[in-house]
């Protein structure tokens, strides 16, 4: 009777429902189909005919009509969706509700301890696992550890699934957790982080040796509420229907959206602060996950998606980098320097519009970079674009700004809701003049985009076809490397046979007379050349165009008082007194042991702030400059005159017997400087300056075992996530000296100045100037 009152209630969840509930159905079929055997993955696949079956969804402005209308089906229904979740676990699972108690108990008692006798976390860093909140609703993915679930793209269908629905729903607590297997394993570790850098994982993962898999029959979605003891079973390849039904039946998970979340034109993008994986300093590397590459022959142009750094690095065949696009994790348009991207993915340069189509996975984006006015904008899908200045900002914020009602439709009627597009998308490809393909990392779905309007198109016959030769023509080059490559190389060829096929679409290009790849674990990029059959890692210079990472600074209303660290890096805090007038601060930083420089510490890798009683003086090289008002006229003419009886600058002197190059000369230097001018009057003054120093390996550490202390120094490794990482890294390369590290620099001086010295009249103020020299190691 339970199971028939089960199935009834099962009948009466997949009735027509609202809109919104089947929009969102609709977008998991799309992505990730109920069930897919190993040679569909590996096949093109077959377009529907005009006679095929497909769901039903409605329009995207009634998706946003139907957020009221969702919230009254979902409280009609509840009652009937808590009887159904406490029968339903038997229907669709072979485990026992004792089993359910058992598994349901052990995912609870977990929940208030980081690492116990039979579980870990990792990726902890929203706090979520401190504290089991008993009203909260929370959805699993469980998985056997060391599971071949990315055996024909089920892992990052998983996820991916995971995924979308913690961003649809933004109070669901999410989470998974691998079990059976040593906590301790390194195997066990490296699947999970491998995982977290790959899928972009900003949820827990929790980590347990008991082994679940007669209660879970292998991988399964696990939906329970914090005070009941019954769950929601469901299996990889089940309905998604069922999960969105059972969430939608709780009251904390169907309330409506804010008006935030509408006017921002982007759903899923509902949090300012953009969460991240959490690896710990490992993502001081100069590269972290470069997930994709393409290039520019003729221009002589490599475009590397440094994916988990949310950039595009630029750099010619010789690994000189010339540009980079993207500043931080977000979804806006803007300058290179001040773009913003989240977890980009493959690109593609159109050399006749000189623009780089790339795809932003995180935001379900498609983006463009002008390289002619160095803007980046959103191609797809097209929403309600407003000012991004400050002027514009503030009106808004004052509610000053006015909307056209007439218009709100249209405002709504945004493309990025299409039931169609592709969630998460991954690779980007040309099949003709006009047209791009976007498709997910599977190939499960894929679109048309028209480059000449910016619209997207219906998937044609024939496309999938042109996808595997595409994967063929990729599985050539691999199987070129493998069989001619250098007898010493096997190391190279070996770490290609791993990449998956359908990644090789994506993270491989042909280049001139080379085939240049990525190597994700390894976190670099390589490059094998046809002629010699070698394999060498690209080795990047000019770093200093990459500027301060975002995540080595604070925002202003984020800087800690004094006394205080700013994140998770090591500070420096100095107290000095100080006179009133110009201070100049002389700043040495010596460099750890073991290490030697990879590039010079120039001033666009150097962010410095000072608040309070003082000032930054901007000539801080210490030219003389005078008070007196010129006009541009008057500025124009100085500056012929300096130009007509300027002396010829003398051309440097070479010297001889000096083999090393100019530009390797800082390789030698066991410490660096920059400087800092201020002008302090009586009070209290702060100083708050970061840098970015590049670091080699000591090129005399060969051992593999020295080096991968070094690395470990380095970083100031401390949680497990930072450990296994460095194991990966290590264990992808044979020689790590030539891996480039950030090293964080981070000095908080604060200053007291006392009143100005007495003058020979009371009107009369003296000013000063001094010199402060701050030493700092990093030891």
């Amino acid at each position: 009777m339970a199971q028939a009152s089960a199935a009834a209630a099962l009948r009466r969840l997949r009735r027509p429902r609202d809109p919104s509930a089947a929009l969102l159905s609709s977008r998991l079929h799309f992505c990730f189909p109920s069930s897919t055997s190993a040679e569909e993955l590996h096949r093109p696949h077959q377009p529907k005919g005009r006679g095929a079956s497909t769901t039903t969804t409605s329009s995207p402005s009634s998706w946003f009509g139907s957020h009221r209308r969702q919230h009254a089906a979902a409280t009609t229904t509840r009652r009937a969706l808590h009887h159904a979740l406490s029968s339903a676990a038997t229907a669709s699972s072979e485990s026992t509700p004792a089993s359910q108690s058992q598994l349901l108990h052990f995912i609870k008692s977990a929940f208030g301890t980081l690492e116990g006798q039979n579980h870990c976390w990792l990726n902890a860093t929203n706090g979520s696992w401190k504290t089991f909140n008993q009203e909260g609703i929370y959805l699993a993915l469980l998985y056997e550890s060391c599971e071949a679930l990315d055996s024909h793209g089920k892992h990052s269908a998983a996820f991916g699934r995971l995924k979308y629905l913690q961003q649809r729903y933004s109070h669901l607590n999410v989470f998974a957790m691998q079990y059976g297997s040593d906590i301790s394993s390194l195997a066990a570790q490296s699947q999970a982080v491998r995982t977290i850098m790959k899928e972009y994982i900003t949820f827990p993962i929790l980590l347990s040796d008991k082994d679940f898999t007669n209660m879970t029959n292998g991988a399964c979605y696990f939906l329970f509420e914090g005070s009941k003891d019954h769950a929601l079973i469901t299996k990889l390849d089940g309905e998604p229907e069922l999960v969105i039904r059972g969430m939608e039946g709780f009251s904390a998970l169907s309330a409506e959206p804010s008006e935030n979340v509408i006017d921002s034109g982007v759903p899923w993008q509902k949090e300012e602060v953009v969460k991240e994986p959490y690896v710990g300093s490992f993502r001081n590397m100069l590269l972290y996950h470069p997930g994709c590459v393409s290039v520019d022959e003729d221009g002589d142009h490599i475009f590397i998606s440094d994916s988990n750094h949310h950039r595009i690095i630029i750099s010619n065949s010789d690994g000189m980098i010339l540009d980079s696009i993207g500043s931080s994790p977000g979804f806006e348009d803007g300058e290179f320097e001040s773009a913003k991207l989240l977890h980009p993915a493959a690109s593609f340069y159109h050399a006749a519009e000189d623009c780089l189509y790339i795809v932003d996975s995180e935001n379900h984006a498609v983006r463009k970079a002008d390289f002619g006015r160095r803007i980046l904008e959103t191609v797809y899908p097209v929403f309600n674009k407003k000012g991004s200045d400050i002027w514009s900002w503030i009106v808004d914020k004052l509610g000053f700004t006015k909307e056209d009602t007439s218009k709100r439709e249209d405002v709504l009627n945004i493309q990025d809701i299409d039931a169609d597009s592709v969630v998460f998308p991954w690779h980007l490809l040309q099949i003709s003049e006009d047209d791009l393909l976007v498709a997910d990392r599977n190939f499960e779905t894929a679109w048309i985009l028209r480059m000449s309007i910016g619209e997207k198109q219906d998937s044609r016959a024939g496309v999938m076809e042109l996808c595997q030769q595409m994967i063929n023509e990729r599985r050539a080059l691999l199987k070129d490397v493998h069989m001619n490559g250098s007898s010493g190389d096997k190391e190279h060829s070996n770490l290609l046979e791993k990449i998956p096929c359908n990644d090789l679409v994506s993270s491989i290009s042909r280049f001139e007379k080379c085939i240049v790849f990525c190597d994700t674990d390894g976190q670099r990029v390589l490059k094998y050349d046809l002629d010699t059959k070698d394999t060498s890692n690209i080795h990047f210079t000019n770093l200093g165009i990459l500027g301060l990472p975002y995540w080595f600074v604070c925002p202003l209303e984020r800087v800690s008082t004094w006394g205080h660290s700013v994140g998770q890096f090591q500070e420096h805090s100095r107290k000095v007194n100080v006179l009133p007038g110009r201070c100049n601060i002389n700043i040495s930083v010596d460099i750890p042991v073991d290490t030697e420089l990879a590039a010079p510490l120039v001033e666009s890798c150097i962010w410095r702030q000072v608040r309070g009683s003082g000032a930054e003086i901007a000539d801080s090289d210490g030219q003389d400059t005078t008070s007196e008002k010129v006009g541009i006229a008057q500025q124009w003419y100085d500056e012929i005159d300096n130009l007509a009886f300027s002396e010829a600058a003398e051309e440097p002197a070479v010297h001889k017997g000096d083999d090393k190059p100019a530009d390797e000369s800082h390789r030698d230097q066991k410490s660096v400087q920059f400087t800092c001018a201020i002008n302090v009057s009586p009070g209290t003054c702060e100083l708050v300056a970061s840098a970015a120093l590049y670091l080699k390996i000591d090129r005399t550490k060969a051992e593999h075992q020295d080096q991968k202390a070094a690395i470990k120094r380095i970083l100031q490794c401390h949680g497990r996530e930072e450990h296994v990482g460095v194991e990966l890294l290590t264990e992808n390369r044979g020689d790590a000296r030539d891996l480039v590290i950030m090293k964080p620099v981070h000095l908080r001086l604060r200053m007291d100045c006392a009143d100005h010295p007495a003058g020979t009249t009371n009107k009369e103020t003296i000013s000063t100037e001094s010199s402060l020299d701050i030493s700092i190691s990093l030891e």
